[in-house]
């Protein structure tokens, strides 16, 4: 008796290609993450660096919404129901 053999499909050697390449990249992002953290850390900074400060707008720059209303302004044409 003969025993079937099912064709088994392998990867093209580009498919191979990119999967080490892409795996590789990873690695090497890791890496330089690693070593970028070591040199933040003996320098007594943060990596990645935090974002600069904004001051808060005050309630003179007009930004923002009034807790109390629903954050719609009235129009020219809109009466106010009482």
């Amino acid at each position: 008796m003969k025993k079937e053999v099912k064709a088994v499909k392998l990867p093209s050697l580009a498919e191979v290609e990119q999967a080490v390449v892409a795996e590789y990249r990873e690695l090497g992002r890791q890496e330089l993450e690693r070593r970028l953290q070591q040199l933040a850390h003996q320098a007594r900074e943060f990596f990645p660096p935090l974002p600069p400060a904004t001051p808060r707008p005050g309630p003179a720059h007009g930004t923002g919404v009034d807790p109390t209303q629903d954050g719609l302004r009235a129009g020219p044409g809109d009466a106010k129901m009482v």
